[in-house]
Parts: C-alpha cells; structure tokens; sequence
C-alpha cells in the first residue's frame, strides 16, 4: 500500500509540474494609479489569453514619433460578459484606451475602458476600480 502510494504521489507532482505556472499580479504591483493616460492610436492586435487580455495599439506622439504601447484588459471571459467579441478591435481600428501606465514608466498600460470614434465605450475588466467613481 506504501509502496501504490508513493508511487501515486510522485506521479501526480511530475504530472503537476509538466503545467506552466503563470505569476497573477495586483494592479498595484505593475501599475501606478497616479499616472493616468489617455492613449489615442489605432489597433495593431489584440490577443486572447488568460489570465489577462493584451491590446497592442500605435500612438502618435506630439512630435510625430510613434510610440508602441501593450495594454492590459480582463480575461477573456470578463471582456466577453461585458459585450466583447474577438472582432470587437479588428488591426486598424482608432480607440481612445483610457487606463494608467506601468510604475516603470514603459508603454505599457491596464486599461479600464474603451473608446471608439462613434461614441461607444466598451468596459475592458481592468482589475482598478477609481474609488472615487463608485460613490
């Protein structure tokens, strides 16, 4: 019985460590709520995968240079409950991506909504909520 059970249990770590482990972070662990952007640019791609979404847009900067930012959005299911589709940001789209850029000053950014040209908004489950809109 020893022998079955020592047998079955390193069985199920290899099994266990065969699974790439992905690190979860808080918002407040890469993002810095006082460095709020407002990013204007247009769709270059946007990926599917857990545990968070990632845009990829061209922005323009004011001196004509053109800056490459990655944007963080909730899980794929979260982006799907609140109205998404994996057509939502077809490359080329122009979006206005509202959210707060990475403590290391990088182009990178947790969004946590939308824009489009049209008007529309689309939530995009940034794990920041502002306090100050709740109430």
């Amino acid at each position: 019985m020893t022998k079955s059970m020592t047998i079955l249990g390193t069985a199920g770590l290899l099994i266990a460590a065969a699974f790439p482990v992905f690190a979860h972070h808080s918002f407040s662990a890469e993002f810095d709520v006082d460095k709020p952007v407002k990013l204007e640019g247009t769709v270059v791609k946007m990926d599917w995968v857990n545990p968070h979404t990632w845009l990829y847009i061209d922005v323009k900067a004011a001196d004509g240079t053109v800056q490459h930012w990655q944007v963080e959005g909730g899980a794929p299911g979260v982006l799907l409950r609140n109205g998404w589709t994996k057509n939502t940001l077809a490359a080329g789209t122009r979006v206005i991506v509202n959210g707060h850029q990475a403590k290391d000053g990088a182009f990178r950014a947790n969004s946590s909504n939308i824009e489009f040209p049209d008007g529309r908004k689309l939530d995009t489950g940034s794990s920041y909520k502002d306090k100050d809109k709740e109430k």
